[in-house]
């Protein structure tokens, strides 16, 4: 039988710092290819060379499409392309963004265990919302290894937490002790080979770029009354996700907190809108309530200011709720 020879890493805000930890603990001699992606802008922040300059021993990549996969390797994703594992080769996918990225880390980790199933090792680090969650749980379906970063070392908890939340977690270790536990597990055998979830080799193939039908998503989700934030499509809910998911037919796939958090901003921005447009009318009655009086009209004048001061107070009440909408969500204290 093989080692567990493929290690993929996820990570967002707060992931940087842990993972120069885990890479520079690695040793020159790491008997598996090690695969990374960050939800950050990597061209603007030459996030390469930050890499390269602190992963030890071993050579550091950006994924090309069609690469070999070698041990001792670090392959990082290449900007807005998913980084997808084939079995023996790197492939570069355009499809639709997951949870408004691309490269995503669930497409990455979702790839990895298709193909090599219980020989990987998939590590979630710190970052915001569910990003990565529902590709660890894959890996655990699979039959791979679940690694996440102790929410109290990251930065931002809520990617590993969630983790912990949404499926079984083998280990949870700070960054700085990560590379170490890696460099041993990856020495160890793989398990039995697990059947495949089909759903998961259908997202797979959507963030390679395939399309995908009505019958297709029908197969794996249920239409919701709910709009995709990036197209305008139905969005469908994933069955028996965890956490809580949703595709659109164009493939576009949203975690239900992202979704929400997409929500709010443009229900923030239809409030302004609404607000805008409002006191435009109240400007305006007020001008023909104005030019009423001036003709001497003294009834229609009455009614353009009170139509005018009802705006007003219309206006008033949005601008409260876009106000009260700023304001962070009080936690409740635990007991």
């Amino acid at each position: 039988m093989r080692n567990r020879d493929i290690i993929v890493i996820g990570g967002s805000a707060g992931a940087t710092q842990p993972l120069k930890q885990i890479l520079g603990g690695l040793p020159a001699d790491l008997p598996a290819a090690v695969f990374v992606v960050l939800h950050i802008p990597a061209q603007g922040i030459g996030i390469l060379s930050t890499v390269a300059s602190n992963a030890g021993p071993l050579p550091v990549r950006q994924a090309e499409n069609g690469m070999k996969i070698e041990p001792g390797r670090i392959y990082l994703a290449a900007p807005d392309h998913h980084l997808l594992l084939a079995e023996d080769r790197v492939f570069l996918g355009r499809g639709p963004r997951e949870n408004m990225v691309r490269p995503a880390i669930d497409a990455l980790f979702r790839s990895a265990a298709l193909n090599h199933g219980p020989r990987v090792i998939g590590v979630l680090l710190s970052g915001l919302l569910s990003d990565g969650v529902a590709g660890l749980n894959a890996i655990k379906r699979c039959g791979g290894m679940t690694v996440v970063q102790d929410p109290a070392d990251a930065i931002a908890d809520e990617m590993p937490r969630r983790a912990m939340e949404a499926t079984t977690i083998d280990l949870c270790f700070p960054g700085a002790g990560m590379g170490d536990v890696l460099s041993e597990l990856v020495r160890e055998q793989a398990g039995a080979a697990l059947p495949i979830p089909p759903e998961i080799r259908l997202e797979v193939e959507i963030a390679a770029g395939e399309r995908i039908g009505s019958d297709s998503l029908m197969v794996m989700a249920d239409p919701v009354a709910l709009t995709c934030p990036a197209c305008g499509g139905v969005l469908s809910q994933v069955k028996d996700a965890r956490p809580t998911r949703f595709r659109c037919q164009v493939g576009h796939g949203f975690t239900a907190d992202t979704l929400a958090k997409e929500q709010e901003g443009r229900v923030d921005e239809a409030l302004r809108v609404a607000l805008r447009i409002i006191e435009e009318r109240a400007e305006l009655v007020q001008r023909m309530a104005a030019e009423g009086r001036r003709a001497g009209r003294a009834a229609v004048a009455e009614m353009y200011e009170v139509r005018a001061a009802e705006y007003r107070e219309y206006a008033d009440m949005i601008r409260r709720v876009v106000l009260k909408s700023l304001d962070p969500p009080v936690r409740k204290r635990e007991a």
